[in-house]
């Protein structure tokens, strides 16, 4: 059992913490994840207060050298945590003391665990959207190799879920890259928001000690300080807005899996989904269930709760810091291992996703999918577009009593129903005809869709 750890805050305290209370708030057994920044931080700070002259050189560079030590062993998983310590802070600032002796204590000099744990999330969060803005330029690779492959490949657009018009896969697929692209930016403007010192603010009106904040802030790689130290120490937007950036880039995944998990269906047959990202039914032995995007789609729902439990947290507390803010940490924590392993999931899987062209192209020839196209070439032919729809609506409606395609209806089936019809017509009906039709910025014809790929590759 040992002795009990000796808190570094108990000198006004007549009695110990109950054990239930001791353990109910206690947050070390997530937030030592914090622990490299922690110590990052630490070391930054220090330095500062030897160059202001707060801490003597010899002080400093036991401090430093003792914490280097722990990281190692944190690192080496040789380092004992303990609840009895609470938190991540007070862990290593203990450690730290039976180190190095009494000196260590001089580190908390002007600052307190306030400005601390809110120096340290911003530089555990800065870490990870880095890392998170990495695995997104690395998916959209992977999405732009796969439709550099399908630029000829013809399926059906949809809207409603209805057959709408032909588009070429390719074009399907970098719709996806421009998605990622926008949770990319949104990430890359949050980071601004995130990259903000608050270190100095203390525990809620900064300090009576000379310190010089811009110079953490230097160390650190901070882009700027904040203003006010009430707000410093008590802000959570920037993990709320990560949180919605997250959210948004799971809804795109989730959206993507939905259509992966409706493509994979024998009863569509677009796709083949990688044996290796799908799993069995223990009952039924044909079965290959894409769990993986299901996963991912389900996962979007955890986010979006982190989300909104972050948002709940911050909504009725007062100025500045309060112990509710302890809550911040686990959602935000699981939202960044969320996004992050479904980002790998789909960077893993997508190179090896084997379209089914056949399918595809079958399935584009249902449901008169050129039918706009047939419009386009009345008008093309002096009539009004409200008119030329007219017209092939009844077309339509013809083509479906005789069970053919637009394509399959003779000539002077249609020309009964406008005269402006010539044989010329079927080039018009063509699944290639149409989507080589759209060759405009953004369209999806295969020389578009070249066009999209190839700046895709000059903006990664």
């Amino acid at each position: 059992m040992g002795t009990e750890p000796e808190k570094l805050w108990d000198g006004r305290f007549s009695e110990s913490t109950d054990a239930f209370v001791e353990a109910f708030t206690a947050s070390v057994t997530f937030d030592q994840i914090l622990a490299a920044f922690d110590i990052e931080g630490s070391i930054a700070h220090a330095t500062m207060l030897c160059e202001q002259n707060i801490i003597s050189t010899e002080a400093f560079e036991q401090i430093k050298s003792g914490l280097l030590g722990i990281l190692d062993e944190i690192r080496n998983g040789q380092f004992t945590w303990s609840v009895a310590l609470e938190d991540v802070h007070m862990n290593i600032e203990s450690a730290l003391i039976d180190r190095v002796g009494e000196v260590a204590k001089v580190l908390h000099t002007a600052r307190s665990r306030n400005d601390q744990v809110a120096t340290d999330i911003r530089l555990y969060l800065r870490h990870a959207i880095d890392q998170i803005l990495d695995q997104i330029q690395a998916l959209a690779a992977v999405l732009v190799t796969l439709a550099e492959k399908e630029t000829e490949t013809i399926m059906p657009g949809f809207t409603h879920l209805q057959v709408a018009q032909p588009v070429v896969f390719g074009h399907h697929l970098m719709a996806w890259h421009e998605m990622i692209q926008r949770d990319a930016d949104r990430l890359r403007d949050c980071r601004k928001r995130v990259n903000v010192l608050p270190l100095g603010a203390a525990a809620l009106a900064g300090t009576s000690f000379p310190i010089e904040r811009a110079r953490t802030a230097e160390l650190l790689g901070f882009d700027r300080v904040a203003e006010n130290s009430l707000d410093a120490v008590s802000d959570r937007d920037f993990a709320i807005e990560f949180c919605h950036a997250a959210s948004l880039l799971m809804m795109h995944l989730s959206r993507w899996s939905e259509e992966l998990v409706l493509w994979s269906s024998p009863l569509v047959g677009f796709i083949e989904l990688p044996d290796r990202f799908c799993t069995g039914s223990s009952i039924m032995p044909q079965k290959k269930n894409p769990d993986v995007p299901e996963l991912v789609r389900g996962k979007a729902g955890r986010v979006y709760g982190s989300l909104m439990s972050l948002l709940t947290l911050m909504k009725s507390q007062p100025l500045a810091y309060n112990k509710d803010n302890q809550e911040d940490k686990e959602p935000l924590f699981d939202t960044v291992n969320t996004v992050r392993d479904c980002l790998r999931a789909f960077t893993d899987m997508l190179p090896h996703l084997e379209p089914d062209r056949d399918a595809m192209r079958e399935a584009a020839l249902k449901g008169f999918a050129t039918a706009t196209d047939l419009a386009d070439y009345l008008v093309r032919k002096g009539i009004a577009f409200r008119d030329a729809h007219h017209i092939v609506g009844r077309l339509v409606s013809m083509a479906i009593q005789s069970g053919v395609d637009l394509s399959q209806l003779e000539l002077s089936a249609m020309q009964s129903v406008s005269d402006k019809i010539d044989s010329d017509v079927f080039e018009s009906l063509t699944l290639e005809g149409s989507v080589n039709a759209r060759a405009h910025f953004g369209g999806t014809a295969p020389s578009s869709v070249r066009a999209a790929i190839a700046r895709a590759k000059e903006s990664h």
